[in-house]
């Protein structure tokens, strides 16, 4: 038999995760940590709780978090320990066998785990796994680490995890609960952000900072690269010894866009460093014009920051509704150049008649951006010049973003000047990386980036057949072999 494989192609967000320890209402906690996370990732929600007395219970579901939990599920989900996770899919389809948190009996005990990132070797551990006897229930990466697990019959836990991590290649920032403890990790280059608080005599896990501020946890600290740490009833003890930041290889997109503004990574506010990318941005391509306007919402605080480093004024003259689904998800080009009209509309009197500069966090495939020149150039802009906060994006991720195939990628298929041409505008400027790295604190914040999406220099070597749906297709052929 043969199958015809369908390459699906989604650029997008990834996911976020959130625990919490030693508190009476831990899964509402985590319910509004989730809250806080959301924009990490609007496939699935999900939730697992423990009392250290009953078995688990776990509510996960399809959609937003205000559309998974409600008054019922929040009753059913009792205990003093939670873990919560937010996903957008890019290892795994999107389905509800595959969002997390993962929940398996085994020789370690009960275990519950949520994971952001993505584990570049996890298609030979899991080939290696279930050539040892190993039943996976899912087809994402997160679940081989539960089975490595599961291998080491008779060690504790901790040493258990810590085992299974270091067997694992790629990105992860993730939490396990156990019936009595909490455990987190970071994987050696600190690819994703994660952070711990207290909240009265508990403590909190978080990808982002700004779950912290929703519900008063006071922050901590950053878990540093590679570190990985339990906490249970005695405090917070280090598993796994932490790398230097300076070694790191931190995702330098999560600055640019993926993180919320009000977070804070490694000391680095992220709405600070948006608005210095525009101050950079303005000092590397200066262009006389009347007005600055930004694409919002993640190119708000870049053209705050062109704006004033170039003197010239600021106006929010596109309107978002925030009630669109996402745009490259829709299923004809038709329909999704009608949707980013609707997403986007333009306030005409702002514009016309003048030299506008269009901010934006990036360009990926091109089609929103040269529908916003459109846009502007039919509601009477006299010219329209185009700035973005970040360089080209040229190569794939394989540490957790889901970009397209690079042969999607517009700036992998034009050099600038065909880009600009493409988009009809009248000029285009891309931030360097040098702007974008000073911009995100480096040196000063000694933290070192990854920038492979932008460069192709890759900290972590990975299969070259590696994609979103490499376990699938795997699964497939083994079957299709038989």
């Amino acid at each position: 038999m043969r199958y015809q494989w369908e390459v699906r192609l989604y650029p997008g967000e990834e996911c976020g995760v959130f625990a919490v320890y030693g508190h009476p209402n831990a899964a509402t906690l985590a319910t509004y940590g989730l809250y806080a996370l959301q924009h990490r990732g609007e496939e699935s929600a999900g939730i697992a709780t423990a009392d250290g007395k009953r078995p688990f219970r776990i509510h996960r579901g399809m959609g937003l978090v205000s559309q998974v939990f409600d008054s019922a599920s929040l009753s059913f989900l009792s205990g003093q320990m939670a873990i919560g996770h937010v996903r957008y899919s890019t290892t795994g389809s999107s389905n509800l066998t595959n969002a997390q948190p993962i929940a398996v009996v085994c020789s370690q005990g009960e275990l519950a785990l949520a994971h952001n990132g993505d584990i570049v070797n996890a298609s030979d551990l899991r080939a290696r796994l279930e050539g040892r006897g190993s039943i996976f229930q899912t087809t994402t990466d997160s679940e081989v680490i539960l089975h490595l697990m599961a291998q080491r019959v008779g060690k504790p836990v901790e040493e258990a995890f810590v085992w299974a991590l270091d067997q694992t290649e790629g990105a992860y920032s993730l939490v396990l609960m156990t019936k009595d403890k909490i455990l987190a990790a970071r994987d050696p280059q600190g690819f994703r952000p994660l952070s711990l608080g207290r909240l009265d005599d508990g403590y909190v896990v978080a990808s982002e900072t700004c779950a912290f501020d929703l519900l008063h946890v006071e922050f901590l600290r950053d878990l540093a690269p590679g570190e990985v740490v339990s906490i249970d009833a005695e405090g917070v003890h280090t598993l796994r010894a932490p790398k230097p930041l300076d070694t790191a290889a931190f995702c330098i997109f999560e600055f640019v866009y993926f993180a919320r503004p009000d977070s804070t990574i490694h000391g680095v506010n992220v709405s600070q460093a948006r608005i210095q990318m525009g101050r950079e941005l303005a000092r590397l391509y200066p262009v006389e014009a009347d007005l600055v306007i930004p694409v919002p919402d993640s190119g708000n605080y870049a053209a705050l920051g062109f704006a004033e480093e170039a003197g010239i004024p600021f106006d929010l003259a596109f309107v978002r509704n925030h009630y669109i689904g996402r745009t490259f998800l829709q299923p004809t080009q038709l329909i999704r150049d009608f949707n980013v009209r609707i997403k986007l509309n333009l306030v005409q009197e702002s514009v016309r008649g003048k030299r506008v500069v269009v901010v934006d966090d990036s360009i990926v495939r091109g089609t929103t951006a040269r529908a916003r020149v459109a846009n502007l150039r039919e509601a009477g802009a006299a010219e329209v010049h185009i700035r973005v906060s970040c360089p080209p994006h040229r190569f794939a991720c394989h540490y957790g973003i889901d970009f397209p195939d690079p042969r999607s990628l517009l700036a992998n298929q034009l050099p600038v000047d065909r880009i600009q041409s493409y988009l009809n505008a009248d000029s285009l400027g891309y931030l360097d990386l040098d702007g974008l790295l000073r911009a995100c604190g480096s040196p000063q914040s000694g933290m070192g980036f990854c920038s492979a999406c932008f460069t192709g220099r890759y900290p972590v070597a990975f299969h070259q057949g590696l994609h979103k749906e490499i376990l699938e297709r795997s699964q497939l052929a083994r079957l299709a072999a038989k």
